[in-house]
């Protein structure tokens, strides 16, 4: 009787391990902190699903990327997570894994033809618009406390090329163009590519130039601090001018809590890692998937950084 358990179980564990979902899985950059956590959220969900990732740097090239698509296709694998370097590039993708017959999932950065994406095909990730919403919006909350009549905000933006760089811009745009925080006004826009250098010396040309700033809104967190690394180094006042920044990673959550950043918007990169395996995996497996996935942003501010302690 042991025997013939002992034989079940191996023949069982060969099944399994014979129908486990290899899923191929494509990341604009491996050197992102906020991509960094949402590849992992990504592994460790792939574990509970017994489920194989083969994970691919693309190293911010579009070209590399669309060949890593092209190797997945050609080795069979059972899905493929596409985390975009450059969203207007998302077409040639879709149509290489369609034509395929390949399910793939696009993560964290929205497709420019999200509406158009095959019945295989699906999105998760977060209404990038609502993170510029809800920065612009506590922004302009903060200058009116502070007494500000008159405001001026340079926005550090992300790759141009990124849709979530263009609406998390508009976002804010959006808010301060309502009768409520009209007093603002955006002096300054200029992209420092999601990079916390580029973010610091982008701003410590600005203070070179004498512009007088009374925020500084960044589409990513990386970029945030580097604006506030630079306004320390230049002995800013930063009880007088706002930082913010969006994600909710670990650097920007230290620098909430020593008052150099005064909120971010949390991007849940772990729950979008998680529900991009799992709707690869459920689409590899025929089942019925939701499209399209919104996570919903949070806003991040000293009076309930505890409660993010332990996110991104």
């Amino acid at each position: 009787m042991k025997t013939l358990i002992g034989a079940s179980a191996v023949v069982l564990a060969m099944t399994s391990a014979a129908h486990a979902e290899k899923i191929g899985v494509t990341m604009a950059a491996f050197d992102d902190n906020f991509l960094t956590v949402l590849r992992a959220g990504m592994q460790e969900h792939a574990a509970e699903l017994d489920s194989e990732l083969q994970l691919e740097d693309a190293q911010n090239e579009v070209g590399k990327q669309l060949n890593q698509i092209q190797n997945f296709v050609a080795s069979g694998v059972d899905a493929i997570i596409v985390n975009p370097v450059d969203t207007d590039a998302t077409i040639p993708m879709t149509q290489l894994a369609e034509q395929a017959g390949i399910p793939l999932v696009y993560v964290n950065r929205e497709p420019v033809n999200l509406k158009q994406l095959p019945a295989n095909q699906a999105y998760v990730g977060s209404q990038e618009i609502e993170a510029g919403n809800q920065q612009g919006q506590h922004a302009c909350e903060l200058l009116k406390a502070m007494g500000k009549s008159e405001a001026n905000v340079a926005i550090l933006m992300g790759d141009l090329s990124n849709q979530a760089a263009r609406l998390r811009t508009q976002g804010a745009e959006d808010v301060f163009a309502t009768d409520e925080c009209n007093f603002i006004k955006v002096v300054e826009k200029q992209t420092a590519m999601w990079q916390r250098t580029l973010g610091s010396d982008m701003v410590t040309n600005w203070l070179s130039t004498g512009l007088q700033l009374d925020a500084i809104l960044a589409n990513n967190d990386e970029m945030a601090v580097g604006a506030a690394q630079a306004l320390r180094n230049s002995g800013a006042d930063f009880d007088q001018i706002v930082v913010a920044g969006v994600d909710g990673t670990l650097d920007a959550k230290a620098m909430i809590q020593s008052g150099e950043i005064d909120h971010t918007v949390f991007q849940d990169a772990v729950g979008q890692g998680y529900g991009a395996v799992e709707a690869a995996v459920g689409l590899a497996r025929g089942e019925e998937v939701k499209q399209i996935t919104y996570i919903p942003f949070q806003l991040i501010t000293p009076e309930n950084l505890d409660q993010f302690a332990s996110s991104n």
